[in-house]
């Protein structure tokens, strides 16, 4: 049983001491994810401060419980050799598998990839917290942020071109050629992607699914322009026009 030293270790001023400085670690992994977490946020994506900060802290709590295992179960327990690293591993990949829940694909279109990346890199500021590399943690959540807010601006300054995902459904018996489709995508500022073109069929109607790479930044029909002579074209029954993005 028990005895009141035994209950006491836990509240020794060694104890007390490593507890306090642990605190201090999630705080400031808490302040760092809060900041990383805020872009995303702001433009609405579903990870935002709360994921953000819950992630770095329990980075930097994993990390650090690992730098006192003396100081385990209040100094009662058998020392053993703690492998830091070994922790570290566990954490990318515990939070490789949050990442991969943010990740979500419709077609050709591809959405989370930058909120899974900086979540992920969430996790390394809190570890960088965890093991001790205050500055280097506060740079990486500063870069992490400048990075998520102003390369997308340096995006659309660089030359670019932009996609179009396209879906074709066809009228029952009508079979569409591709070198006419071709022509036509041509003649209004696209080119087909390279092995993009899937084609299937039900109950008698073709479905032609591709996606269309504009010629330049600043040429290529609109979605409205290209909605309406979809509309108008031959054998038509259906579409769907959408920006390609990942």
């Amino acid at each position: 049983m028990p005895t009141i030293d035994f209950l006491r270790a836990y509240w020794s001023p060694a104890e007390l001491a490593t507890n306090g400085v642990i605190l201090l670690n999630l705080l400031g992994a808490l302040l760092l994810g809060l900041l990383v977490g805020y872009e995303r946020s702001y433009h609405g994506r579903a990870a935002g401060m709360r994921t953000y900060s819950l992630v770095c802290m329990a980075s930097a709590a994993l990390t650090v419980l690992g730098g006192y295992p003396e100081f385990w179960y209040g100094g009662h327990g058998a020392i053993v050799g703690s492998d830091p690293t070994r922790v570290i591993q566990g954490i990318v990949t515990g939070v490789g598998f949050l990442g991969a829940g943010v990740i979500m694909r419709e077609g050709f279109n591809i959405s989370g990839l930058t909120t899974a990346a900086s979540i992920w890199a969430s996790s390394v500021i809190g570890i960088m917290v965890g093991i001790g590399f205050y500055l280097s943690a506060m740079g990486l959540a500063f870069l992490c942020a400048m990075a998520m807010i102003f390369l997308s601006k340096l995006e659309n300054w660089l030359p670019s071109r932009h996609a179009v995902a396209i879906t074709m459904r066809f009228k029952q018996g009508f079979i569409p050629r591709e070198d006419a489709l071709r022509r036509m995508a041509a003649k209004r500022g696209y080119d087909i992607a390279g092995g993009s073109l899937t084609i299937g069929s039900t109950d008698g109607m073709q479905e032609w699914r591709f996606v269309a790479i504009a010629h330049g930044k600043n040429t290529g029909a609109s979605l409205s322009a290209m909605s309406a002579e979809l509309a108008a074209f031959e054998g038509i029954a259906g579409f769907q026009l959408s920006h390609a993005r990942n």
